[in-house]
């Protein structure tokens, strides 16, 4: 064997009860489990637990793990599979004007690091242009908005009939290229604009060709449980399987109430639907700060944005919606400041707003919070990334209970402090989930982040500990695993993680990284 990892107790990735034997590597590939296996290189495992490397079902790495392909966030805490292309807005089909303003309206999110190179334009080549080199495997969503945004552009209108043919074809494209399924972002402009029978003529595409449709749906807050069960509706009748992105119950209107949603899904799976769901264990969501306007303040892409806010009637109107009845980007609740933390700013200028409230950095210029809202919108350019504290410990912990759960970051890697699960998601679920809390038991607890994920994304050869299998692997020391990323101090490696193998090649080696680029593409077969 090239590699042989001694006398590890392992969890499978099935659930079932953890056992210790060898595992020989050779080729890239899980070659052998026994006892007594020979190999150029023994690690000795003893106290250890060996399990798949962990699969993101919901990571926004998009750009990053390209600007920045040694992925230190990621295959720290044991990621060897992530998920890209999410929210309905990612870098890829796109022409060149598309391009242009993905960069900025993304900014918040990935960045745009001067002097990139943006060589690529259809998801194949995305796809390839990955291939080159990056420290874990990527899958990729086909993103409904970006779609809708070559095809319609940024207007609030229904689709003409030529313009959903486009939309089916760019779509059907992305998939026959390697995509996985699609993604939409519905409290996102321009997907949201998109009606439920548009979604549903595009998810036909996805259902036909083997692949699964990812919503971030059209409200977390006021109106959640009809929002999931618009997007359970929306499969139904396009026979397309569904996997729900981050999916939670948040606002105070929705306080304990992720039980009402678990009997919509549980009654939709016993009715025979193809569910499954992603979560991250925390409290706060992140997101970029515009995406508390009213869909019709952001309508016709950055500039208009930026002339609506230079208006003072128009900015009061957005105030209003925003402050008093909820705007349906900010998920139809009225804003609460004191819970809309700036978390990532692009200009010097405005470093000081990093890590406050929307609240106290008002009361620290002695302005109204909407003011300074604005203000940091125009300045920026709309390119700032927020906090928003509206989560609930007992939803969080429901959610991963359920039967279809799957583990996702959601983690954005760019901004001055951004939101720690980007580096901590999966040593947490470890940690305080099963060591501290008992939530969940550490095989199932696996399970939910490995073998569950691999089989929604059909990956026929990951995602279990087994022969034949690829060698994407992580050693924990179930005593001290531990996420060491915070609020104050995001950027840290996670604790009690000393091995990770991405394709049989270690990423983290003794602790410590290698720099090693040995993911690639995972393509959605024919």
């Amino acid at each position: 064997m090239d590699l042989v990892l001694r006398g590890a107790r392992i969890a499978d990735g099935t659930g079932a009860p953890l056992f210790t034997a060898d595992v020989g590597v050779e080729s890239g590939r899980i070659a052998d489990i026994g006892l007594g296996l020979t190999g150029t290189r023994v690690i000795d495992a003893d106290g250890l637990v060996l399990a798949p490397g962990f699969v993101d079902m919901h990571s926004h790495s998009d750009l990053q793990l390209l600007a920045a392909p040694d992925h230190l966030a990621k295959v720290s805490q044991g990621v060897t599979t992530e998920v890209l292309g999410q929210d309905g807005l990612s870098y890829a089909p796109v022409d060149d004007a598309t391009l242009a303003a993905l960069r900025e309206q993304l900014a918040g999110w990935n960045d745009d690091p001067p002097g990139f190179d943006w060589n690529w334009r259809s998801v194949g080549e995305y796809l390839d242009r990955l291939d080159r080199g990056v420290a874990v495997n990527a899958a990729y969503l086909v993103p409904q908005g970006t779609v809708r945004m070559l095809a319609v552009g940024f207007d609030d209108r229904p689709a003409t009939e030529s313009e959903l043919d486009r939309m089916r074809e760019l779509v059907a494209t992305g998939l026959d290229e390697g995509a996985v399924g699609m993604s939409s972002g519905l409290t996102y402009t321009p997907g949201m604009y998109a009606s439920d029978d548009e979604l549903v003529a595009l998810c036909e595409v996805v259902g036909a060709r083997g692949g699964y449709y990812s919503p971030h749906h059209r409200s977390y807050g006021a109106g959640a449980l009809e929002a999931f069960a618009e997007m359970v509706e929306v499969c139904r009748r396009a026979k397309c399987p569904l996997h729900l992105a981050h999916a939670t119950m948040n606002f105070s209107v929705n306080k304990g109430r992720a039980p009402d949603l678990l009997r919509l899904l549980d009654a939709a799976l016993d009715d025979g639907a193809d569910i499954t769901l992603d979560t991250y264990p925390y409290l706060p969501g992140a997101t970029y700060l515009s995406a508390l306007l009213p869909s019709w303040a952001a309508e016709g892409g950055i500039d208009a944005t930026l002339a609506r806010l230079a208006d003072p009637g128009t900015r009061e109107r957005i105030r209003a919606e925003i402050e008093e009845t909820g705007s349906d980007g900010a998920h139809g609740v009225p804003i609460d400041w004191e819970c809309i933390e700036i978390n990532g700013v692009r200009k010097a200028e405005n470093a000081h707003l990093v890590g406050l409230s929307v609240a106290e950095s008002a009361r620290r210029a002695g302005v109204p919070a909407a003011r300074l809202y604005f203000d940091v919108l125009v300045s920026e350019r709309l390119g700032t990334s927020c906090l928003m504290h509206v989560g609930h410990e007992e939803n969080v912990q429901a959610m991963m209970r359920h039967r279809t759960h799957t583990g996702g970051s959601d983690g954005l890697l760019v901004g001055d402090r951004p939101h720690p699960r980007a580096w901590g998601t999966f040593p947490r679920y470890l940690a305080r989930y099963v060591r501290e809390l008992g939530v969940l038991d550490l095989a199932d607890c696996v399970a939910h982040l490995t073998g569950r994920a691999a089989r929604r994304l059909r990956l026929t050869d990951r995602g279990l500990v087994k022969p034949g299998y690829a060698a994407d692997l992580v050693l924990f020391d179930p005593d001290t695993v531990a996420d060491t990323a915070t609020f104050d101090n995001p950027r840290q490696q996670a604790a009690g993680i000393p091995y990770v193998f991405v394709n049989g090649v270690a990423a983290i080696d003794d602790g410590r990284p290698t720099g090693a680029l040995a993911g690639r593409s995972l393509r959605r077969s024919a």
